[in-house]
């Protein structure tokens, strides 16, 4: 890693767990309400498993933004992208490139990276003296 970057290491971090958070907690916001763009017509009966999905991408993506119980959130996202990636993916083809499912792999490996590394700075975690 180029010297200079070592000091912007706290601060990558903060802003990758914030804007990864705010994506997913867009997806959220997009399954359960429509907003800020709605379903598309192929996807937009909610059945089950896509409620389902909406929560914990809302709740899991707004707690990861704010970094409050990062590590537990970021871990249940992780999970909930991993299953989504053999559900929706993973049985039409095996590499994400061919399946489609190149965005439910990198959220899964980043909200994992969260899950082991914690919130950084610039979190609620942070202020509560939270490891």
């Amino acid at each position: 890693m180029p010297a200079f970057m070592t000091p912007l290491g706290p601060y990558t971090h903060a802003l990758l767990r914030i804007v990864t958070g705010l994506l997913f907690w867009s997806h959220g916001g997009q399954k359960l309400f429509g907003w800020p763009v709605p379903m598309p017509p192929e996807h937009a009966t909610l059945d089950p498993v896509i409620f389902a999905a909406g929560v914990i991408e809302l709740v899991g993506g707004g707690l990861v933004m704010i970094g409050l119980l990062t590590r537990w959130a970021a871990f249940i996202c992780s999970g909930q992208m991993a299953v989504a990636y053999w559900m929706a993916h993973g049985l039409h083809a095996l590499h994400p490139i061919a399946n489609q499912g190149e965005l439910a792999v990198l959220y899964c490996f980043v909200f994992l990276f969260f899950a082991a590394h914690g919130a950084g700075i610039w979190s609620v975690d942070a202020v509560r003296g939270a490891k």
